[in-house]
């Protein structure tokens, strides 16, 4: 996992804050400050500007500002457990602000601030930890030239530094005023894992208790003075522009304000403004819209698929992995084993439906929302509004789930392009029939495995094909400008050309349908992959684990069938292709042992399934019964190998909760597309899996000094092959798609 590699020199900076207090800030050169922060107080006498990462005031108030979002995975308590460990005070303690749109926080990884890719903890692991651990230093430093004593006779302890020979303590917010003009010291030494007292330790939530006494503010819960609300009506397709519409049933219901067409950058439709949002609501279903014709009026799950296969024919794309000679070991084969694999469209289905809050003035707009991407906001707001970025303050919210969802900001557009032409603010929420039907859905693809065989009937070769839809063009309109601050709108279209033209050369390539394959753990003498992009023409977007979350299936599924062609117990043989990976063996042993495999609980068969995503080894084993021809999990045995853990407690929710949404989509996910539209509604036919359904899930985590790798994802992509492969041992059905439907 990569890490944010920056001279601690230039990038912290410590200063003083009116009156008085430490302020440790990240001064990275050549990073503007745009109109967005951190904090500012109730008078605003303590100003906390953009690039401000950690404060103590005076009254020994600690302030951080969280550069990522919190959507349930748990950032709010990591990020926080780093600074709370170095700095030696307890998280509690620590007001939690979330940040503004400004470059200093963008995920290095990806080249925007984004909150995605499982990756908040993993990149923010020494350089968070490194800006605590300075403030501790230069706070120890102050007290010892206060007592006229040497630092190293004094500690830092739950928010004080203590005097070690007589015991006198003095409040970091006391301190702080002195230990601002020191310059940040050059070397920082961490704390060793047998120095941690938080990380590993700390087994909390820092958000539970707003969140479970309503106190916590999710975008949907904005709420501004005069502000109104507004629903906007769509095309089925998402191509269709409004060709015209009657309005005057809608504009004579009780409290609309407004009825008018929006017709922006991710913005087209019809939009009712009202003075509550059913009023809203209610209106909408009186009005009558006709749509310009589509490009997608024939497209089809048929015709999608069969794309797909007729592009893969016609070119396999690009070779992704080449190990050995494959071609040679197809030609030479005494026998081959192939299998082909169409997986589905998939909604997000979070619980807040898309939302945003928008208040345009004459000098500039205001935005309060729920998103994983700030700069990619501002970008979508700037884009649909007469406003440029500069003018435009992101107030980023508590998530009630994002799942990528909230990657791409759509929703944003479209109030921002509202509160525009009102000069008022307004509130958009959507349905839970639009959030399903006009969703940036997981891609479908199509795949083509082949394994070959040897004269002495052992597998030498492994050949992956695959096609499908990626992700980068869907988002890229948003990204590149939030990549390029200073550049006018005008030239927002030429960034996005560049952008796609430059995916996986100035822009992270675009791995959504293979991630997972081409990084296949087992050691055959041959081995291919290869990937062909080929655009469905269906809107599609980031998805929890993206291509892990198909490619775990598939190819652990395959791995089975290889397995009992080979008579050979599907955990052993696993093991044996896993001759130089210590953490997979590892990892595949423990959940062996912890699930008693060979012994399935009474009435139940059992399937094993390992997958390594963003750097986190997950396996798990599942107990399946059948019941009615339906499969029934009583039970998921998963052990999880992150690396050093930062809280326990997280990691095991992460886990439980990527495996309930692994089984939802196993059992029933599946956005079908007709005449260019999703066929899908609500939780009437887009089920999610109910408490009932829910198997006894045990956790086990493997104790690492390795660095911290993800966890909000990675317990999604075994899960469905886990369940298929006990139902394959139960009933020798095979599956080659998503959901699992067994034959009558």
């Amino acid at each position: 996992m990569a890490e944010l590699n920056v001279n601690r020199r230039t990038f912290l900076k410590a200063s003083s804050v009116a009156g008085g207090g430490l302020m440790m800030t990240m001064a990275l050169p050549g990073c503007s400050t745009l109109k967005n922060g951190g904090i500012n107080d109730n008078n605003g006498s303590q100003g906390w500007d953009s690039n401000a990462w950690l404060r103590i005031d005076s009254d020994n108030t600690i302030h951080f500002v969280l550069d990522r979002t919190e959507m349930g995975q748990g950032t709010y308590t990591g990020m926080t457990s780093l600074v709370a460990e170095e700095l030696e005070v307890d998280p509690e303690t620590i007001q939690v602000h979330f940040a503004g749109v400004n470059p200093l926080y963008r995920n290095a990884a990806y080249g925007v601030q984004v909150t995605g890719g499982s990756t908040s903890v993993a990149l923010a692991w020494k350089i968070i930890r490194e800006s605590g651990a300075a403030t501790r230093i230069m706070l120890i430093k102050a007290a010892a030239n206060t007592w006229n004593i040497s630092p190293e006779q004094c500690r830092a302890e739950q928010g004080y530094v203590i005097n070690t020979l007589n015991g006198e303590k003095i409040p970091y917010g006391h301190l702080a005023n002195i230990a601002a003009t020191y310059s940040v010291p050059s070397d920082i030494p961490l704390k060793k894992k047998s120095e941690f007292k938080v990380i590993g330790q700390y087994n909390k939530r820092l958000d539970a208790a707003q969140k479970v006494t309503g106190t916590a503010d999710f975008g949907i819960d904005t709420d501004l003075p005069g502000m109104l609300y507004a629903v906007v009506t769509r095309a089925g397709r998402w191509d269709s522009e409004v060709k015209s519409f009657d309005a005057s049933k809608a504009k004579a219901m009780p409290g609309v304000v407004d009825v008018f067409e929006i017709n922006a950058q991710a913005a087209v439709g019809v939009a009712v403004v009202a003075k509550t949002y059913w009023q809203a609501r209610k209106a909408q279903q009186q009005l009558t819209v006709e749509w310009h014709n589509s490009q997608l009026n024939n497209v089809s799950d048929e015709s999608i698929f069969a794309q797909y296969q007729a592009d893969m024919a016609a070119d396999p794309g690009k070779n992704l992995r080449d190990d050995g000679d494959i071609n040679t070991a197809l030609e030479s084969a005494a026998e081959t084993i192939s299998a082909e694999y169409k997986m589905p469209f998939l909604a997000h289905a979070t619980l807040e439906p898309q939302n945003c809050t928008a208040w345009a003035k004459k000098d500039g707009m205001e935005i309060w929302v729920p998103t994983q991407s700030p700069d990619m906001a501002q970008v979508a707001a700037a884009h649909a509004s007469r406003y440029s970025l500069s003018d435009i303050k992101v107030n980023v919210t508590f998530i009630g789930g994002g799942f990528g969802r909230r990657i791409t900001n759509d929703y944003v557009a479209e109030a921002a392009a509202i509160s525009d032409r009102l000069q008022q603010p307004i509130k958009l929420i959507w349905s839970r029939e639009e959030d399903t039907k006009r969703d940036f859905y997981r891609p479908s693809s199509y795949h083509r495995l082949t394994a070959t065989l040897n004269q002495q009937s052992e597998i030498n070769g492994w050949q992956h094909q695959m096609a499908g839809s990626g992700v980068f063009d869907y988002l890229v309109a948003e990204a590149a400008p939030a990549q390029y601050p200073f550049a006018p709108k005008f030239m927002y279209g030429m960034l996005e050309s560049a952008g796609k033209l430059g995916e996986g050369i100035i822009a992270p390539a675009d791995a959504s349908i293979y991630e997972g394959a081409d990084g296949l753990p087992y050691e055959f003498e041959n081995l291919s992959v290869d990937y062909k992009k080929s655009d469905s023409g269906i809107m599609v977007g980031n998805w929890r684990s993206v291509g892990y979350s198909h490619n775990g299936f598939i190819t652990e599924t395959f791995i089975d069938q290889l397995a009992a062609q080979q008579q050979q117990d599907p955990v052993q043989f696993r093991l044996g292709l896993l001759k130089s990976n210590a953490r997979a063996t590892q990892t595949l042993k423990t959940v062996a042992e912890k699930a008693n495999w060979g012994n399935p609980l009474p009435g139940c068969t059992q399937g094993v399934s390992l997958h390594k995503s963003f750097g986190t080894w997950v396996a798990q084993i599942a107990d399946v019964a059948i019941q009615a021809n339906r499969p029934l999990v009583k039970r998921v045995v998963c052990v999880v190998d992150c690396g050093q853990v930062v809280n326990p407690d997280t990691v095991e929710a992460q886990m439980e909760g990527g495996i309930i949404f692994g089984l939802t989509a196993a059992l029933y996910g599946k956005i079908t597309i007709k005449d260019g539209e999703a066929q899908q509604n609500n939780f009437y036919d887009y089920q999610l899996l109910r408490i009932n359904e829910s198997p006894d899930i045990q956790v086990h985590i493997i104790d690492s000094d390795e660095h911290p790798t993800g966890v909000g994802e990675p317990g999604v992509p075994p899960l469905a092959a886990a369940v298929a492969n006990a139902i394959t041992s139960k009933t020798g059905q095979r599956f080659y798609s998503l959901p699992l439907e067994l034959n009558s």
